[in-house]
């Protein structure tokens, strides 16, 4: 009797040269290139850090050598008696990193939750108390006079509940 399964002839590996790829290894992205940044890029050499001591010991350097300049400007101005001469500024200072001072923004204050610290689109108007969403009102409505009243206060708003 013959052994089992030895009627059957496997198929070998030296006869299949010419190896078809799969389906999964014709989908498969690991042998093409993927660049992460433009391989055109060029580091600019001439840019270099500074820590924020080099910035401010700089800002100083340039508020100073500004100061001199105006100083210097101001002592050699001609002393013209009759006509109007050209004023300097001596309140003018130029912003630093240091002294920055911005006009007012034109865009409307952002108001936050008062409980969640969130975006609040809406105000209670029992209380005056700014909340984000439902389940915040639902929270607040629950809440005691004096409660809200020490929200109220965290805010720096007067506290009058009514």
């Amino acid at each position: 009797m013959a052994p089992k399964g030895g009627s059957k002839k496997k198929p070998s590996l030296a006869d299949d040269t010419a190896h078809s790829p799969t389906l999964p290894e014709q989908l498969s992205y690991l042998h093409t290139p993927r660049p992460f940044k433009n391989p055109a890029y060029t580091k600019n050499l001439n840019r270099r850090t500074k820590n924020l001591k080099t910035v401010l010991a700089q800002e100083r350097d340039r508020e100073r050598l500004e100061r001199d300049r105006r100083r210097h400007q101001r002592h050699h101005l001609p002393m013209d008696v009759d006509a109007e001469t050209t004023k300097i500024d001596p309140d003018h200072d130029i912003p630093t990193y240091s002294s920055i001072e911005a006009p007012p923004s034109l865009l409307p204050q952002r108001h936050y939750c008062d409980i969640t610290g969130l975006e609040a689109p809406y105000t209670d108007p029992a209380t005056a108390l700014r909340f984000h969403d439902k389940s915040v009102y639902e929270l607040i409505k629950a809440l005691s006079s004096s409660a809200a009243k020490d929200y109220l206060s965290a805010r720096g708003v007067n506290p009058i509940v009514k």
